[in-house]
């Protein structure tokens, strides 16, 4: 069942990504979604699991403390180190490929703790395995289009956003069967979340919906930001 779902992620992953590839020419509208699933996974899956994994240990502000965390340390990394090189002078394709690359290993790093969240659940039990395995699975494909969507939009290739989109549907099968060498706490990944949910809501705020807004109808890129979560909200809340 373990390895199965492993695949099935891996899949879902690559579909969304070779999608997002497809339709490239209508990049400001998929960016315009890519920011809202974005925004939605933080806000109705990452952090009510945080806060859920934490409880009893952690008081709900501090999970929320550190999102806030995640969200500046985003920061930091995306305005004042990554658009400087040891030079001093870094051009500006050279800054958009730097956040490309933090972007879509932000994305990978998290669904590589997806699937570490899944072979704990599945230690746990199979019931649990199998409803966090639902809830992973129903974003991965969003996850594949944010992926393939933060490299394009930084400048990078269709070859390097397919590097990264495989990287990022690799990622939850290398978390799956990591757990069979460890265990981890569910307050640490707790903390953990919560530090990606920070991240994500930087993306999709500050990186994904402006950009898809610049230059383009912002009646229809509003309208498929607003798509986007409610696409998210509600695979969420079916899987849940």
């Amino acid at each position: 069942m373990v390895f199965t779902i492993a695949i099935a992620a891996f899949i879902a992953t690559f579909i969304g990504g070779l999608i997002a590839l497809r339709f490239k020419d209508k990049l400001h509208l998929i960016l315009g979604f890519s920011a809202g699933a974005i925004i939605a996974v933080a806000f109705f899956e990452i952090l009510p699991e945080a806060i859920e994994l934490g409880e009893g240990t952690y008081e709900a502000g501090v999970i929320t403390s550190i999102v806030g965390f995640g969200f500046a340390i985003y920061l930091i990394l995306d305005r004042l180190i990554l658009i400087h090189s040891h030079g001093g002078e870094l051009t500006e394709t050279h800054a958009h490929l730097n956040r490309g690359v933090l972007g879509a290993g932000s994305l990978s790093f998290h669904s590589f703790l997806d699937g570490v969240a899944i072979g704990l659940a599945f230690q746990v039990s199979e019931a649990v395995g199998i409803i966090i395995a639902t809830a992973v699975l129903v974003h991965d494909f969003s996850d594949g289009i944010n992926t393939v969507n933060l490299v394009l939009k930084n400048g990078g290739t269709v070859k390097k956003a397919l590097q990264w989109v495989a990287t990022d549907a690799l990622a939850p099968v290398l978390g799956i069967l990591s757990t069979l060498f460890f265990t981890v706490q569910a307050t640490t990944l707790s903390l953990i979340l919560a530090l990606f949910a920070g991240f994500f809501l930087y993306i999709g705020a500050t990186d994904l919906l402006p950009e898809s807004h610049h230059r383009h109808p912002k009646v229809l890129t509003t309208i498929m930001t607003l798509i986007g979560m409610v696409v998210l909200y509600t695979i969420i809340s079916i899987a849940e």
